[in-house]
């Protein structure tokens, strides 16, 4: 890559979006914006609706997969540009850029950018299942992805040890672990009994149960 050739640093910070991505983004915030069932005159029709939308997880799934593949393509180019160049080098130019001087123009943390570097890692692993769970009805998230990276040249579940099966059930478990922790603090227990009906808090039961069996299980084996 000429680097010389890149555009200059007020470009880069103002580079723009593609237009799909961008009439996505006015879609989605003008659904946020306007709520067009809360004037309907048939409530059961607006009920119905209302119900297909907040059952609709493909929107959360496609932005996933958008962010994911956002990333990978970030790390990808990052991973193009030197980590260091030596500027009193004959081969070098003043206007090129190292890999840390483009992750600051583009916008990028340190942090960041070593995500991104890491999730392009983890599909130069193995693009098959990197796209795999991309695909999957419950696709990782960019920390996930990130951590698969981590190992050059040999898949995150190997370095560990552990069969690829078992490393994405730890991998899912943990995140929704971590959203039910999270969600604990979130709702007072008497709100949560207050604010339910006596068949709803019979549902309640019903999987808190299903989950203390499984918790049990799962403890015996920690």
């Amino acid at each position: 890559m000429n680097h010389s050739l890149l555009p200059q640093p007020d470009k880069i910070r103002n580079a723009q979006l593609p237009v799909a991505y961008e009439n996505a983004t006015l879609a989605l915030a003008e659904c946020n914006r306007v709520d067009e069932c809360k004037d309907w005159e048939d409530k059961a029709v607006a009920l119905a609706s209302y119900a297909k939308q907040s059952d609709n997880k493909e929107l959360e799934k496609m932005a996933m997969r958008i962010r994911a593949r956002a990333s990978e393509r970030c790390g990808a180019l990052l991973a193009e540009f030197e980590k260091k160049i030596n500027r009193h080098s004959s081969s070098s130019s003043e206007d090129e850029l190292t890999r840390d001087e483009a992750a600051k123009e583009a916008g990028l943390s340190p942090k960041q950018a070593q995500t991104r570097l890491r999730i392009h890692e983890a599909k130069k692993n193995d693009p098959a299942a990197f796209e795999e769970q991309l695909e999957s009805d419950n696709p990782p998230t960019i920390t996930n992805l990130a951590e698969q990276g981590m190992a050059k040249g040999i898949p995150r579940y190997e370095q560990l040890g552990m069969s690829k099966k078992a490393f994405q059930a730890g991998m899912y478990f943990r995140g929704h672990l971590a959203d039910m922790a999270e969600q604990t603090t979130n709702f007072d227990p008497q709100d949560v009994v207050d604010g339910s009906t006596l068949e709803e808090r019979k549902q309640i039961r019903q999987h808190i149960e299903t989950i203390d069996e499984y918790l049990d299980q799962l403890i015996a084996k920690l």
